[in-house]
């Protein structure tokens, strides 16, 4: 065969050679493509979904720190309410002499008060009503002439807490005292009962009292 038809015969077969892997180049770089698009589309899920997770860390971090905040206020506004209840008082029978005896059982008046902080103290009554939920301290005197016996009962809500009792010990004066720390609950009543068929004596010196003050609130 000549050169002459040999050299376009070979032309003709290099075109259609190449023309024939066109198509399939373009079917690599269009996979490379949609490959390049769901990487692509990955990413971008993932940096979304990394901006969720830094978000709700950052609401988290931000709930617990409204929450402590809140603890904070709250243990403030306790605080503040202890400092508003100051609770004391003290009254003695004053300058009365012998007090009884009777045939039944009195709850006795304190009018000589030396001090009512907080006005739950009441000296019309003798009855002390509890402001705030707390812990209190009663304390109370009693004197007396052991010719006849004394009895004094100090009472939370009609039940009797403490006592003391002097028995008849002949021509001379006595003096009796007790004190006790209480629950109370608001408006819980405190007050000093005398038994019946006894008596107390007070005068000028106020041998017999009663007191009490909140030693912290609940």
């Amino acid at each position: 065969m000549s050169c002459t038809i040999l050299y376009p015969l070979l032309f003709l077969l290099f075109s259609f050679a190449c023309m024939s892997e066109v198509p399939q180049q373009e079917n690599e770089v269009q996979d490379v493509e949609e490959r390049g698009v769901l990487l692509t589309s990955a990413e971008f899920q993932q940096h979304f979904l990394t901006g969720i997770h830094s978000e709700l860390a950052e609401l988290r971090s931000t709930v617990s720190s409204l929450k402590n905040r809140l603890q904070v206020t709250e243990e403030e506004l306790k605080q503040l309410r202890r400092k508003e209840y100051k609770v004391a008082f003290a009254a003695t029978l004053g300058p009365i002499g012998n007090l009884g005896p009777f045939n039944t059982e009195i709850t006795l008046v304190y009018k000589d008060v030396f001090v009512n902080e907080g006005r739950a103290y009441n000296p019309a009554t003798g009855i002390f009503t509890a402001p705030v939920n707390g812990v209190y301290f009663f304390t109370f005197s009693g004197h007396n002439h052991s010719s006849k016996a004394m009895g004094l009962r100090l009472f939370k809500n009609g039940q009797q807490m403490i006592t003391v009792y002097n028995h008849i010990q002949g021509n001379r004066y006595e003096t009796g005292s007790n004190s006790i720390s209480l629950t109370l609950a608001e408006g819980d009543h405190v007050y000093m009962r005398l038994r019946a068929n006894t008596w107390v004596f007070d005068n000028e010196n106020d041998h017999t009292s009663f007191s009490g003050h909140l030693l912290f609130s609940l």
